[in-house]
């Protein structure tokens, strides 16, 4: 795998969650990766599936949809957002640990986990694994790895760790993880299972196996997860226990939003949020033509 378009791609994504207000065009996109506009655009959209104009609208009309819920006019949201007018599940092979915070605080004794930067279509991934499985999943914010190497450390506070993104099995694991998202892993086979070390509370186990049920392209609110463990009234805990959860992406924690569609809360930014909805929503409606 040539990591060069890759690392392009990941740094564009990136840059467009923190400028997709400002709605770069295509040639200063392509001016800024170092390609010929055509090219770029081509390269965009085979890594991606979705050109960088259609992206960004699909982030601003996130924000015009928000903008609606605010009381903003129809008018004023149609033009902030620029437009006029196969459902997939993550069969992980998901070690869940129900843990006390007792043993939790301790976790990591006699472990190693490796970790580095991935690149990848939907931005710059932070991805540690141990033995066991893949244990931390987040993204570079802001072209730093600080924030996502600390909460990962605090994660596992007597762990080894080592810092190598250039083995095959870091590789294999990452571009897995991309595959998965995007539905073209074959994990029909139980061998083909992407092995995840995850462990919390009895009560965050719960809502994070309820997150694996979100389908591709959809969301759900806090709310319908508290009623789906069983504890309708706990909506605010089980907000607590998604902001908490370890394994971006493959945990789908950026499918639940507000109930009154106000998309926030999101670990690694709304922004990245309203990146990751807008290009399942995308691929959702191509996949419908």
């Amino acid at each position: 795998m040539s990591n060069v378009p890759y690392q392009v791609i990941a740094e564009t994504i990136d840059y467009l969650v923190d400028h997709y207000h400002e709605r770069p065009d295509l040639d200063f996109l392509s001016r800024r990766a170092g390609y010929e506009k055509t090219y770029f655009q081509k390269l965009f959209k085979e890594h991606v599936g979705i050109s960088p104009k259609h992206l960004i609208q699909y982030m601003l009309m996130r924000d015009a949809e928000e903008m609606l819920v605010y009381g903003r006019s129809i008018m004023e949201a149609s033009e902030r957002s620029g437009f006029s007018s196969t459902s997939r599940l993550h069969d992980l092979c998901v070690n869940f640990t129900a843990m006390s915070p007792g043993g939790i605080k301790s976790r990591g004794q006699g472990i190693t986990v490796t970790y580095g930067c991935y690149p990848a279509n939907i931005g710059e991934l932070f991805l540690g694994y141990t033995d066991h499985g893949i244990c931390w999943l987040g993204f570079i914010m802001d072209g730093q790895t600080a924030r996502a190497e600390a909460q990962m450390r605090a994660r596992w506070p007597a762990a080894d760790f080592i810092a190598d993104a250039d083995t095959q099995q870091f590789l294999t694991l990452g571009q897995r993880v991309v595959d998965i998202w995007t539905g073209r892993d074959d994990m029909s086979a139980p061998s083909a299972a992407l092995p995840i070390d995850v462990f919390g509370t009895n009560f965050q186990v719960q809502v994070w196996q309820s997150l694996l049920k979100i389908p591709f392209g959809q969301t759900r609110s806090y709310k319908q997860i508290a009623e789906d463990i069983g504890k309708p009234s706990a909506s605010r805990a089980v907000g607590t226990a998604i902001g908490q959860n370890p394994i971006s992406v493959l945990i789908p924690c950026h499918r639940v939003i507000q109930a009154s569609g106000i998309v926030e809360n999101y670990a690694w930014g709304s922004a990245r949020k309203k990146l990751l909805l807008g290009m399942e929503g995308y691929m959702c409606s191509v996949s419908k033509d």
